[in-house]
């Protein structure tokens, strides 16, 4: 085979290892007797994200108040307790933490924590893969409930008054029980005759959160949307727009986990993309809390720490009464307390 001068302009992509050595043996001869070399050769499908990993400063609402490292590694999840207490799940343990951010209590369970919730009691409720644990208030560990389904895999959970949401991510369902862990229901599956299209749930993010109107919001990622239901499985509503821009959600599945602020706003996370955004209670884009120059290069892959099986999702959220919102960035093992700015964007 003779070595061509240069890389003609229909070459197939992508070259055999024989073809390439070959051109640029070529290409340094040509060059060498003084030839010009050939441009560089662009890439006709490239398109350009760079922009989007930058957010425009109108669009900020909030202010850094501190930022704390997690004191253990893998911190994936976070929630308020009673009090404004900081509960924050590591790896197979819950810390928990007073305002002023003094460790007041752990708890270690056997198997990763993927989902956390505490009840006005104070009981933590710690979803692992395919059971839930609950634990008192003194941190005493209570009877775990009954695995519903071999294939369960546990992404989310959320308390009501008497009621207790799980998020099955590989069975696309939330779970209704009661607080003794007795199943009531079935929520998001397909059903045709109730008007519900289903749950899309390409890889293992699906969460769940009771909302001040004492209604459920479950993401619904796949198709780029937070859907409302009641407690008896209604689908009352949707929001949501698959956008490139920042007021939508992009990428196989986002937002990947929810928040929601006293007065029904609700915080979004989202991964590929990394930022974290505010929505109206009827899901207008406000504004955003974090973006993607806040988190470390490693997020904006989606793979962080190479956890493909959801033990790790990149980013989660909370909000307390005061109206601060909680990132935990699992990528820098952080989490960021955020004040609402009293200027910026409007709020």
């Amino acid at each position: 085979m003779n070595k061509p001068d240069s890389i003609p302009s229909d070459a197939p992509i992508p070259l055999s290892r024989r073809w390439f050595l070959g051109a640029l043996a070529g290409g340094a001869a040509a060059t060498a007797k003084g030839a010009p070399a050939p441009p560089p050769r662009s890439n006709p499908y490239e398109y350009k994200v760079d922009h989007l990993f930058k957010t425009d400063p109108k669009h900020l609402l909030y202010d850094t108040q501190t930022t704390f490292k997690i004191p253990v590694p893998n911190g994936r999840r976070v929630a308020v307790g009673p009090d404004d207490q900081i509960w924050i799940t590591a790896g197979k343990k819950l810390l928990i933490f007073s305002l002023r951010l003094e460790k007041v209590r752990e708890i270690e369970v056997l198997d990763v924590i993927r989902a956390v919730a505490a009840d006005s009691d104070g009981r933590a409720f710690l979803a692992v893969k395919d059971h839930v644990e609950v634990f008192d208030t003194t941190g005493r560990r209570l009877e775990p409930w009954n695995i519903p389904d071999a294939n369960t895999w546990f992404t989310g959970i959320a308390v009501a008054e008497k009621d207790v949401f799980a998020a099955d991510a590989r069975n696309r369902v939330v779970l209704r029980y009661d607080k003794s862990g007795r199943l009531l229901g079935r929520l998001g599956e397909k059903d045709p005759s109730r008007k519900i299209p289903g749950l899309v749930v390409p890889s293992p993010f699906l969460d769940v959160e009771v909302a001040p109107d004492g209604l459920l919001r479950i993401t619904n990622p796949g198709q780029h949307k937070v859907e409302t239901y009641n407690f008896e499985g209604e689908l009352l509503g949707a929001w949501g727009k698959t956008s490139m821009g920042v007021e939508g959600f992009c990428g196989c599945c986002n937002p990947i986990n929810i928040a929601l602020l006293p007065d029904g706003r609700c915080i979004t996370c989202e991964k590929g993309i990394p930022r974290v955004k505010r929505y109206s209670p009827k899901g207008e884009f406000e504004g955003v809390v974090l973006g993607p120059e806040n988190f470390p290069e490693g997020l904006r892959t989606g793979a962080v720490l190479n956890k493909w099986d959801g033990s790790m999702a990149g980013l989660d959220a909370a909000a307390d009464r005061q109206g601060r919102v909680l990132v935990l960035d699992q990528a820098s093992n952080t989490l960021s307390i955020m004040t609402p700015r009293k200027t910026g964007a409007s709020t």
